[in-house]
Parts: structure tokens; sequence; C-alpha cells
């Protein structure tokens, strides 16, 4: 349903995604990963949602959306650090639409209180803004206090963390591991290791070949936290257990250990996430890179 959502809403059929995202008001994970999709799908073209609002002003789920596509289409013009000396204009403007996402989000936060995800979305908005750490931990703690074991919204405070963007690699490892202690079974979240290894190795900045990402004893923490996961469970996967499998298969791809690779990347269903292969390069390219060496069939 997502799929043909996503396909309509790129047609701009912007009312496909009304059912679809109100369905999802009791279940965060879910809300989280159609607004993710929906407003992925919307860059460019957010004033199909406004269109909505204006015909709709009390719908939590419009306001979430069009927040939440306006982050996405502000991180599209956002300049490279290199660049930013000569292009000031453009940081303006990335600013400048970044901000935009700010008074959505909180209008979606008050329509419907319970709800963690405009929090979330709060946070990709204090990071992208380069917002003082008092402001990322306010909106991390409204997230969390609604929600704990969000996705989503761990893993925006993991980013937050990284010695990438303003924190240390001290905090983001206590932070990785303390959260995959406490998972609850099922839970993806032990995924949060091999993620932060990714992106300790980012800030680096050092090119490494593949074999030379994770020394032994990181690789053995991936292992324990692999093991630690299982999707195998009663009922339904978990929503973001698709990510995981890639947060795994791409560290276990660059260690060269083949099986497990390829076991998680099987179960990717032939599906890519951004994170960890934008550390790669070009995530689709870099996912079909590695499926390839490893024999897996995408379609």
């Amino acid at each position: 349903m997502l799929d043909e959502t996503v396909t309509a809403v790129h047609r701009r059929n912007f009312e496909a995604g009304v059912p679809v995202l109100a369905a999802t008001r009791g279940d965060p994970e879910v809300r989280a990963l159609r607004i993710e999709a929906l407003s992925r799908a919307a860059v460019g073209m957010s004033r199909g949602i406004e269109s909505l609002i204006v015909r709709d002003q009390h719908n939590p789920d419009l306001w979430l959306w069009l927040g939440r596509t306006r982050i996405e289409e502000a991180w599209e013009i956002k300049p490279e650090v290199k660049a930013r000396a000569v292009q000031a204009h453009r940081l303006e403007a990335y600013h400048a639409a970044m901000e935009l996402a700010r008074q959505p989000l909180l209008t979606a936060a008050g329509l419907m209180p319970a709800d963690p995800v405009p929090w979330e979305a709060l946070m990709w908005l204090a990071l992208g803004l380069e917002r003082p750490r008092n402001d990322k931990d306010s909106v991390w703690f409204e997230c969390s206090r609604r929600w704990p074991t969000l996705y989503s919204g761990n893993l925006a405070r993991l980013i937050t963390l990284s010695p990438g963007w303003g924190g240390t690699a001290t905090e983001m490892f206590e932070f990785a591991r303390a959260v995959a202690a406490r998972a609850p079974d099922g839970n993806p979240l032990p995924a949060l290791i091999p993620l932060a290894h990714f992106e300790h190795v980012a800030a680096e900045r050092t090119p490494m070949s593949r074999g030379g990402w994770f020394p032994f004893d990181v690789q053995r923490e991936i292992v324990a936290a692999a093991g630690q996961w299982s999707d195998r469970r009663i009922g339904p996967a978990h929503p973001r257990s698709i990510e995981a499998h890639n947060a795994f298969g791409a560290a276990f791809y660059l260690a060269d250990l083949r099986r497990p690779a390829r076991g998680h990347l099987v179960r990717t269903g032939g599906r890519f996430s951004r994170t960890p292969w934008s550390h790669l390069g070009d995530p689709e390219a870099q996912f079909h890179r590695a499926c390839g060496k490893l024999n897996v069939i995408t379609n």
C-alpha cells in the first residue's frame, strides 16, 4: 500500500496519502516510516500538501506531512561544507527553507499531543539548523518521553551525538550501546551499533578499502548486536526491519564476512536504505554493488 501511495504522490495525487497517514495514528513506528517515505516522494511539490490543508486545517497528519516534506526539500539545497565560503546565499536559502518546517510541525504536535513523530522531525530540524545542544536535547526529550523505542527517533539522536554533527564518539557509542541493551525483543534498535561505527569511521574522513572499515573488536561487537536482534518472532516484522538488515548487511559486507552479509541483504527484499550506504557513495548503487558481489538477487 505504501509503495502504491508513493507512486501516486510522485504523480501529484496527494489525496492518496490522506487515508494512508490517518491509519497510522495509533502506531508511531508505522507513522514515522510512512511520513518519511511520503515526504521524500513529495519533495519539490509541498504546495500540493498545502492545498489539502486549506480544506482540512485541523488534520495533524497533513501538518506533519508538510513539515517533514519541507525538511526534505531543504536538505536538497544544502550546500557542501567546502562550498559554503563561496555559496553564502545558498546557505541562507537552505536555512530559510529548513525554518519553514518548524511551524507546521509544532501545529501537528499541538493537534495530536501524544504523537512522537512531529518531535522526531523537529530533531532533524534542529540538526539541520545546527541549533545549540540544549535545543537538540529538548526535542529529543519530547520525542523519547512519548515513545522511547521509536527507531527513527533513536536514529536521529544517534546522528545528533555523532562526531560529524557536533557530538563525540564517546557519547554516541554510550547511547547506542545503552539503547541496544534495553531494546525490546524483536526491536531492531541493536542496529544502532553498526550505524554508530559507520558514523565514527565517516567522521575520520579517511578513504577505506572494503576490508579495512572495521577492526576485529568492532566486528565482534557488531556480530553480538546482530545476534541480539532477530525479527523471527510471532506476528509481523518490525516496520524498520529492512533498515536494520541494511545496516548489518553493509557492515558485514565491508568486513568481508560474506555469509552474514548475504543473510541480511537477502532479507532486505531488494530494498535499500540511505543509511548506511550513503557513507560509501550513492546509496542505491552501493547497495546493488554489494548485492551483486554476494550473489543476492534484487528486483
